[in-house]
């Protein structure tokens, strides 16, 4: 059985920032008080920041939750549910739609009900899937994240990637992260000459186009973190593929980043959280889900991570760009051959 490997937020450090002031109500159902307060989450490294200075306290003030959580790719927590399905050990995974289709098909998670988590019922329509086997709780919107000392003009188009100003200048995704889906379908795109909708199916041109850009590329990434430090210090000028919710708040601090959205269009990104079957404290998992999904939580999480909410009392976060198409992939699809694509593209982009 794989064992758990908590990333720095020790219990130590929990308890400690259970500490400071809660976000929520003090308030928790004499149910929840009753069983083991900790719940280990599965969710992306990126989200390490909201996560410790939003979620951890919030969740202690308002359902009594210590938060413990595993910090990796959506692939990565898929892994973990699968070799531990027997005897679960997290309770909550907040991953992204493409590995959501394989963790249901896989039978690993149990549906979000209206009865124990009622906010629910406030989300958009195409914020819940599959008869609720899994819910969207924020939606970034990904582009071309670029060092603004080193490409002052920003990035106008997708082309520019393929361009030999860009020789060395640019870093993209695996495809193992979902974020380096972009990538492949803007290749689609450009390689086709078809519109999004048709060309996100033209796999054979996407690699074509993908082979002319690797003399352009420095690297290939599975851990964004690393990447994005490059971009930072300004050992590459672009890194394709990122996201509102990692770039535009490391903007705000001063770094000499931002994120374009290209004239051709750019992505939403499917941020989810389910309910792992078999999971530890499933009560506290639901209050769990409840708050994620709940105005509060909804609010702060879409400022601080620059998102577009998915509950429709919430007006807080992402200011999405005019005049740009956003488009969102036939995720079915992607469930069904990205094994296949990453093999591929592993091949084809070893550097």
């Amino acid at each position: 059985m794989t064992q758990p490997k908590f990333t720095a937020m020790t219990r130590r450090s929990v308890l400690k920032a259970s500490g400071y002031a809660a976000l929520g109500t003090l308030a928790a159902p004499a149910i929840l008080r009753a069983q083991s307060s900790e719940l280990v989450i599965g969710c992306a490294g990126s989200h390490t920041a909201w996560m410790e200075q939003i979620v951890v306290p919030h969740m202690k003030g308002a359902i009594g939750a210590d938060i413990l959580f595993e910090g990796t790719k959506s692939s990565v927590n898929l892994e973990k549910m699968s070799s531990n399905k027997d005897a679960p050990y997290l309770s909550v995974v907040q991953m992204d739609d493409p590995v959501m289709i394989q963790a249901v098909e896989a039978d690993l998670l149990t549906p979000i009900t209206a009865e124990p988590v009622p906010n629910m019922t406030d989300l958009r329509p195409d914020a819940v899937h599959m008869d609720g086997m899994w819910c969207n709780y924020v939606q970034p919107w990904a582009g071309v994240a670029y060092n603004t000392e080193f490409q002052p003009d920003g990035v106008q188009s997708w082309a520019q990637l393929w361009t030999d100003e860009a020789k060395g200048q640019l870093i993209i995704p695996s495809l193992q992260n979902t974020e380096g889906m972009w990538t492949l379908f803007v290749s689609a795109m450009l390689g086709s000459g078809k519109p999004f909708s048709e060309a996100q199916y033209e796999i054979d041109a996407a690699f074509a186009k993908l082979e002319e850009l690797k003399p352009n590329l420095l690297s290939v990434y599975t851990t964004m973190s690393q990447a994005f430090n490059l971009l930072e210090q300004g050992e590459i000028t672009m890194l394709a593929g990122n996201f509102s919710s990692y770039t535009l708040p490391r903007k705000a601090t001063g770094v000499p980043v931002d994120l374009a959205a290209p004239s051709e269009g750019i992505f939403a990104m499917p941020s989810g959280i389910c309910l792992v079957k078999g999971g530890p404290n499933p009560e506290l998992a639901e209050a769990y889900v409840n708050e994620m999904l709940g105005p509060q939580m909804q609010t702060a999480i879409a400022d601080f991570a620059t998102s577009v909410p998915a509950n429709t009392t919430v007006t807080a976060g992402a200011i999405i760009p005019d005049g740009v198409p956003i488009y969102s992939p036939d995720w079915s699809f992607v469930a069904a051959n990205r094994r296949d694509w990453i093999e591929r593209f592993d091949k084809l982009m070893a550097l």
